[in-house]
């Protein structure tokens, strides 16, 4: 399986069960790894052939800006959904997120999950 790489999408969101992090904006960053098989786009080296990564970055930041989760779990889960949703031709997906400055004496807090297209509902 190949696999297209979007690595540190840095976004504001909400996220969290605290007051504060009710209402005051965070800083999330997003890696997810596409697993696609991209020989159709590299043989005809055609952007119809292709997963349009810029389009899915576009559709995560949104999600992600209007969303309001209490748990980084169900964002990650959400982002993986979208993902798999968004082109037939995603069959997996590894979302790792991360929140910056959310546990003291530590860089972040996160979680990695992974998804396949048997995953959906």
């Amino acid at each position: 399986m190949d696999r297209i790489v979007i690595e540190g999408l840095h976004v504001r969101g909400i996220v969290g069960i605290n007051p504060e992090e009710r209402k005051n904006l965070q800083d999330i960053v997003i890696d997810v790894t596409l697993g696609v098989d991209t020989r159709a786009a590299a043989a005809s080296d055609d952007i119809a052939d292709a997963v349009n990564y810029r389009s899915v970055t576009k559709a995560i930041i949104a999600h992600v800006e209007q969303g309001e989760p209490m748990l980084v779990e169900r964002l990650a889960a959400e982002i993986a959904a979208l993902c798999l949703g968004f082109d037939e031709r995603i069959e997996e997906v590894e979302i790792e997120l991360h929140k910056p400055g959310a546990l003291r004496f530590a860089d972040s807090v996160g979680i990695v999950i992974h998804r396949t297209r048997q995953d959906l509902p």
